[in-house]
């Protein structure tokens, strides 16, 4: 079994963003980057399959050289292999992002049974990249993976619903976007990853295609407050509680 898990470089989630003067841009000088939650069970489910069935298991990006930090920590969540397919550091849109993929999956030796994509970026969330490859690939996708399970050449990958879960048998080949809680990511040994500098990352130089969408501007959207309101204090405050409760038609 030979799996392909496809990540992005992303700001960390829990930073405060900030977007360049010519609005097209995020400042990067303060941030800490990562890759998305949906991706991190990407990493785990692929090592999870090998560490069963045995194969190999690569991780790629596409993204600044900057982005080898996060193959590299993939590399000690279980992954053989990395590949950067290096940018000059300017965004790609998600049509040249796949084409920089299909490109490297065409030219590579391996041949992948399965390849997977986080369900959507934690920046952009275009949910666009998996597909698209799926696509220039002819092969299978199924969006919005929840449960998944391999077994020999095939597939069964499950959709979550508001009634249940949509079950879908696949044959490999096949794309698969997965979302967060398919799994628990482990958390990486001082082994792993003093081990995971050693292990290979390829880097490639795609032939970049013409953009298919224009970045306008970025913006960044209004705080929302806490949502706390102060009733008053001590007894001032009871006839407000008491309209409060009427309101609700809890009284």
């Amino acid at each position: 079994m030979n799996i392909l898990v496809c990540v992005k470089r992303v700001p960390d989630t829990g930073a405060r963003v900030e977007i360049t003067a010519n609005g097209r841009a995020i400042e990067t000088r303060n941030l800490g980057f990562t890759i998305s939650p949906h991706e991190e069970c990407a990493v785990e489910e692929a090592a999870a399959i090998i560490e069963k069935v045995g194969g190999s298991a690569t991780v790629l990006t596409v993204g600044p050289k900057e982005a080898e930090e996060q193959l590299r920590d993939c590399l000690a969540k279980g992954m053989d292999s990395g590949v950067l397919v290096e940018t000059d550091g300017g965004e790609l849109d998600p049509g040249q992002t796949a084409s920089a993929i299909v490109q490297f999956v065409r030219s590579s030796s391996a041949r992948f049974d399965l390849i997977l994509f986080g369900n959507e970026s934690a920046d952009s969330a275009g949910y666009q990249v998996g597909i698209r490859v799926a696509h220039a690939l002819d092969l299978p996708c199924v969006t919005g993976v929840k449960r998944m399970s391999v077994e020999r050449d095939r597939v069964t990958a499950k959709r979550e619903t508001s009634s249940g879960f949509e079950v879908y048998d696949v044959q490999l080949p096949a794309v698969l976007t997965v979302k967060e809680g398919l799994n628990l990511p482990r958390h990486p040994s001082l082994k792993a990853t003093m081990g995971a500098r050693k292990k290979r990352v390829e880097r490639l130089r795609p032939e970049r295609s013409e953009p298919t969408l224009e970045m306008l501007r970025l913006s960044v959207p209004p705080e929302k407050g806490s949502g706390a309101e102060i009733l008053g204090e001590g007894k001032a405050a009871v006839p407000r509680i008491v309209e409060l409760l009427e309101e609700l038609r809890l009284t």
